[in-house]
This record gives structure tokens, C-alpha cells and sequence, in this order.
């Protein structure tokens, strides 16, 4: 188990900076809290005192669910657009980012459990027309251990920044309506040099987990988002869940993300709340909700979507950074071990924490809006208290 809250939260703020941007204005989400869920200034306001903290440092927008031994809580905080007051709902849709992963990873190893597909089998027999190195397995796909580059871009070791398909910038924000091909993104990122021996080390891609969604529909012969609705959105009721492919929208209520950026030396901030998710195809285009995602992560770890050993499986983490398969695994700061996966897209952030039975989660979501905190800096300080309020009962850090 990986003991380590401040490098957690290091990796968390570079992946959101990365795909948010260095400046971003956060507000929590607010609404009407579902009957018989306390309101925030009703009931345990040192919750809302942590999510306040997020608004404090700059973002737009968040909102937040807590399920424990206390019940649900629901809160939120800011505003659902800039420049105006009303407060954005707690049902809100977002954009999940990287949490995206943690559903695809959990029917690739439904397939695995049915013997449709083997996890330690060469990814090259299932996906021949790409030609994959024969040692890169499915289980390396899972746990980011191919050595394949990201074809959003990936942050060398030494700190050296290897531009992938526009993914930032105004480069991104011109482009930000174009639809990629899954097999365009592959071969983008076969076409540069792999960053190490599959199975030698560990990086963060999101080329992996397109080829894990395009496995799944080679393996069933169904769209990527048709198995997902057949396997998990509506087995488990998440209607507030959708595989957008290539449509630019949120649909229901939401608040708008915004990313702020350079133009010409000048910051600039703009709405993106409409983006064409397809350049993260499999790997974070999905739209959720804090309910769908508690109902989901709390359904794994519980054990209801994967049999035991393949769920032991996922959570056994890479002992270099505390990767399993399609998740993380690590402390929440007091000795007590949480499973997470958070993600992002521009303009938007997502958390999903549980306990390793499914009886304590976390799930939020973040807007970026157009502040100018040191994010690198303050957000590791706000989730750490987050984390530890919920997790670690409010033990100081």
C-alpha cells in the first residue's frame, strides 16, 4: 500500500494542470440536496469548510458527495457560470476526465473473468492491425507499464515535455471541436519512439486505455459505449452517465468549466464547457454525475462487478506509483488505505475516493474558472484536507 498523500496529490495536480491549465477559478456546486440529505450548514460543516478551500484558491466550481457510516452528504460551493450568482445543482453533470478508465479496465477484466479475453495475453492478438511489440499484454494496457507514448503528450522523467495531438493551449482551444478516430490516436502515438521496454517501468498514457476500449470492441463486437451501457450504466441504474463520442455537449444540468491560457502572451480565459471529447476516447470522455460515480466505485469495491481474485488483481498496485489496474492505490494520510482514480479534462476535474469495501466514498467535481493561484502549490494543500476530513476524520495533516 502505497503511503504517500503528497506525491499523490503532486501527480493529481500535474495531471489536472496539464489538461486544465495553470490558472483556474474554483466554486463548489450547490443546489437542492436530495430529501433526507442534510444541507451542508445543516450538518458537518468542516466539509464545507474543505470545499470552500478549493473556491478559495481559484476554481469556479465544486461539488461534492460523501456516503459513510453517517449517511449521504451532499455539498457545493461558487458558482455555476462566471459572472453570474445562482449556484450550480448537486446532480450536476461533468466531465469525468481519467476516471473514464477505471469503467473501461472494469470490463475489460469482465471479459478477462468470462475467458473472452487473457490478461497477460499479447494485446497484438486481439488488435493485429497495429502491430504492437508482442511482449505489451493486456495487463500493461491496465496498469500503464506498455512503454507506449501518450498521443496527448507525455512529461519525460527529467521533466523534458514531448508535445503530442493539440491537447493544450490555444492550439486546443482552435481545435477543441475536431473528432479524432480511436485507431488515429494509436497510430499518432505509434509513430513515436516507445518510452521503454513493455513492462520495465511505469508511465501515465492515454493511448493505452483507447487501445483497452477498442479491444473491448474487437473482443464483442459492440460499440465501446453500447458494452459499457450493456455492462454498467444500466445494470447499475447510472443514467446520469454518458459515452458522449464525438458530441460536444453536457446534457442536464451542469456547471460550465472554463481554461485559462496564453494568447499571444496575453491570458485569456474561455468557456469550454462544449469540447469534443473524442481525443480521449476510452481513456476520458465520459459525463457522470457524484451519484453515478459513489454508485459505481462503491459497486467494484464491494465486489459486485468483478469476481474476487480479478478484483484483487486491480487492486494490487505497480510498487513504483501505486497503480493497479485502472486505479490507484494508496494512504489517505492516517494510515487508512483508499482506491482512487481522479481525472480531468479542460475545465473540468473529477474525484473518486473509496475505502477498499465500498462502505466510505468521495466523489466530486471541480470547474476551472479564471483565477490566478499557484495551483501546483495549493491544490495538494486543499485535498490533503479534504481527504483527511473525510477519511481520516479530520486528523491534522
Amino acid at each position: 500500500m502505497t503511503n504517500n498523500i503528497t506525491s499523490t496529490a503532486r501527480l493529481a495536480t500535474r495531471i489536472f494542470r496539464r489538461a486544465t491549465v495553470t490558472a483556474l477559478a474554483v466554486t463548489l456546486l450547490a443546489g437542492t440536496a436530495a430529501p433526507g440529505v442534510a444541507t451542508a450548514q445543516q450538518d458537518r460543516p468542516a466539509l464545507q469548510e474543505a470545499i470552500q478551500e478549493f473556491v478559495d484558491i481559484g476554481f469556479a466550481g465544486m461539488q461534492l458527495r460523501v456516503h459513510d457510516q453517517r449517511g449521504e452528504w451532499v455539498g457545493s460551493a461558487g458558482v455555476r457560470k462566471l459572472g453570474e450568482a445562482a449556484k450550480p445543482p448537486t446532480n450536476g453533470r461533468f466531465r469525468i476526465g481519467s476516471n473514464t478508465k477505471t469503467f473501461v479496465a472494469t470490463v475489460v477484466l469482465q471479459l478477462v473473468a468470462e475467458g473472452k479475453v487473457g490478461l497477460d495475453n499479447p494485446v497484438n492478438d486481439y488488435l493485429p492491425q497495429f502491430g504492437l511489440d508482442r511482449r505489451i499484454t493486456v495487463r500493461m494496457l491496465l496498469q500503464q507499464t506498455s512503454g507506449l507514448f501518450d498521443h496527448t503528450g507525455t512529461v519525460l522523467p527529467d521533466g523534458t515535455v514531448v508535445p503530442g495531438l493539440p491537447s493544450t493551449g490555444k492550439e486546443w482551444v482552435d481545435n477543441r471541436f475536431h473528432t479524432y478516430q480511436p485507431d488515429e490516436l494509436v497510430r499518432f502515438a505509434l509513430a513515436k519512439p516507445p518510452l521503454f521496454a513493455p513492462g520495465t517501468d511505469w508511465n501515465y498514457s492515454n493511448t493505452n486505455y483507447t487501445l483497452a476500449a477498442l479491444l473491448i470492441e474487437k473482443i464483442t463486437g459492440r460499440s465501446y459505449a453500447a458494452e459499457m451501457q450493456r455492462r454498467l450504466l444500466r445494470p447499475l441504474g447510472l443514467r446520469g452517465t454518458v459515452v458522449p463520442g464525438a458530441w460536444p455537449g453536457i446534457p442536464g444540468p451542469h456547471a460550465h468549466g472554463y481554461y485559462r491560457y496564453q494568447d499571444g502572451g496575453q491570458p485569456t480565459t474561455v468557456d469550454v464547457t462544449r469540447q469534443n471529447p473524442s481525443l480521449l476516447f476510452g481513456a476520458g470522455d465520459l459525463i457522470s454525475t457524484t451519484q453515478d460515480l459513489h454508485t459505481f466505485f462503491s459497486a467494484l469495491m464491494g465486489g459486485r462487478l468483478l469476481p474476487g481474485p480479478l478484483l484483487a488483481e486491480m487492486r494490487r498496485p505497480n510498487p513504483k506509483v501505486g497503480y493497479g489496474l485502472g486505479l490507484f492505490v494508496e494512504d489517505a494520510g492516517c494510515g487508512v488505505p483508499v482506491l482512487r482514480h481522479n481525472g480531468s479534462t479542460i475545465g473540468y476535474g473529477a474525484l473518486m475516493y473509496s475505502t477498499p469495501d465500498g462502505s466510505k466514498t468521495l466523489t466530486a467535481s471541480i470547474t476551472g474558472g479564471h483565477g490566478e493561484t499557484d495551483l501546483e502549490k495549493e491544490y495538494p494543500k486543499a485535498l490533503n484536507k479534504l481527504l483527511r476530513e473525510v477519511f481520516c476524520g479530520g486528523q491534522a495533516g
